[in-house]
């Protein structure tokens, strides 16, 4: 079992057997409580549940217990509250545009949209194999995005703030959600040309967006600041000293960072530009969550990820505010957001490409070049979720899952945009294809060598590395497309 079945029992146990002053310095386990305060309320409600399960794991000394009554209630909790999920999937597929002329009810939009979500192989192996709650999450995200979408725009603000207290990292997109608001909300009308008519400001509208962000906030943080613990939980919810990545370095930019810095380092040292006494062995290929300073190019700090961060999601930001184009310019933000956070933050964590990939599918039905970019992204970004699934008995169900998975939507976005020469080029073709190669390198090849005492974490970094560049083409080519879509645009207009 994946170590996230003892965090979340862990939390099960925080949450049902001691006080709420106590939730968040709790640190029998290493699995400490480090969510917001409404998912440690949702596991206060499982736990109320789970005792009829077994009520011993909810006890906090009980570390790593895992009787099958305890995973089959957590399996059993995660498929209930999916529930959630599809509904907001239902009210997604709502608001597609469904002018698109289909022969047949599998070639609609909707449908493909649908399957797309549902069935996405990312989010079915990381919660109903690994074990994680993403999709009731996914599922608040997503009902926020089509309230948006048909403009009732308080109960999507109202979706949004809760989610954020639910899990934190969905700030990656909190960007696109407050410029939208203000420009679609807060300002009731434009001029004839899109641009604002800064009479029509509606402080009534900011007012109510401001009691809902205010509300939810006091709801969930009120308790723990009259406690006098809000320094606790903000510690909590925010480790800086995890260090840059993940012990599976995210395919993000810092992979190649840290891939290029290496290869320097091992350049150097065969120059003699480098003292190898000096440099720490294995010091980011160690498998560890932990601190550490790059050998050659420059140490990255928090605060150096969090300029990065601002300066790549700027531009999106810009766009959707001189440029909205209603419900389609915010996907195309929010992706954008949740992309470039996913790019450059501070320790992501490789399951964070679900925040990109999912939204992305409502943007891929509509144009066929943005059905090309989630091709790409979606292939590459479920593949890096591989180690995730480690076990040899893992390795042809996840294998399995991703085939069915990618050939529907290749075999559907191609049948959907039929009139289009190619959605992909020859080059992202040949990308794509060697993915197979990599995998039967990581998977069977290598455990065979001797290497593999030597170098456990070769296949790790091979794969990060590789889909770190698959995933930084997707990400340059939408920014690229709706760049070149907004100037389009204007030239129209003018």
């Amino acid at each position: 079992y994946s170590t996230d079945f003892e965090v979340h029992r862990n939390w099960l146990a925080i949450t049902h057997s001691l006080p709420l002053s106590q939730w968040y310095y709790e640190a029998t386990s290493e699995w400490t409580l480090d969510y917001p305060p409404f998912f440690a309320w949702f596991e206060y409600a499982l736990s109320h549940i789970a005792k009829y399960f077994d009520p011993q794991m909810l006890v906090v000394e009980n570390l790593n217990y895992s009787s099958h009554a305890t995973i089959f209630f957590q399996r059993l909790s995660v498929i209930f509250t999916d529930t959630l999920f599809i509904y907001a999937v239902h009210e997604c597929c709502r608001c597609v545009n469904g002018k698109r002329a289909a022969k047949d009810i599998l070639e609609k939009p909707t449908f493909i949209l649908a399957v797309l979500l549902l069935w996405n192989f990312g989010l079915l192996i990381v919660d109903h194999i690994h074990f994680q709650y993403n999709g009731f999450l996914f599922g608040l995200m997503l009902l926020s995005v089509a309230r948006l979408c048909q403009k009732r725009y308080l109960e999507g603000a109202l979706l949004f703030a809760v989610l954020l207290h639910f899990k934190h990292i969905y700030m990656y997109v909190a960007p696109a959600y407050g410029i939208y608001l203000l420009r679609s909300y807060c300002f009731t009308a434009n001029n004839a040309d899109g641009s604002l008519k800064w009479r029509s400001f509606s402080f009534l509208h900011v007012t109510l967006l401001g009691l809902i962000v205010c509300l939810v906030s006091a709801l969930s943080l009120g308790p723990f600041l009259v406690l006098g613990q809000l320094p606790q939980v903000i510690s909590r919810l925010f480790p800086f000293k995890r260090g840059l990545c993940h012990a599976y370095w995210a395919p993000n930019f810092w992979a190649l960072y840290n891939a290029m810095d290496k290869a320097l380092t091992i350049l150097g040292l065969k120059c003699n530009f480098l003292d190898g006494t000096k440099i720490p062995k294995a010091s980011m290929t160690g498998g560890l969550v932990q601190e550490f300073q790059h050998t050659v190019l420059p140490s990255v700090t928090p605060l150096a990820t969090l300029i990065c961060t601002f300066i790549a999601i700027l531009p999106s930001v810009f766009c959707l505010w001189f440029k909205p184009q209603g419900p389609r310019g915010f996907l195309q933000c929010l992706v954008l957001c949740a992309l470039s956070s996913f790019m450059f933050g501070w320790h992501v964590h490789e399951k964070a490409i679900l925040l990109a990939i999912l939204p992305l599918s409502l943007l891929s039905i509509q144009r066929a070049k943005d059905a090309g970019i989630y091709l790409i992204l979606a292939t590459t970004g479920h593949f890096s979720l591989f180690p995730l699934l480690f076990t040899p008995p893992e390795l042809p169900i996840k294998i399995l899952l991703m085939l069915l998975f990618t050939v529907y939507s290749f075999s559907s976005l191609k049948s959907l945009f039929r009139r289009e020469k190619s959605l992909l080029n020859w080059l992202e073709t040949i990308y794509l294809i060697q993915l197979v190669p990599l995998e039967i390198f990581c998977e069977i090849i290598f455990p065979l060598t001797p290497w593999k005492q030597h170098f456990p974490f070769v296949p790790l970094l091979l794969t990060s590395v590789y889909c770190a560049l698959g995933i930084t083409y997707a990400w340059l080519k939408l920014y690229v497309s709706v760049l070149t879509e907004r100037i389009s645009v204007r030239q129209k207009a003018e």
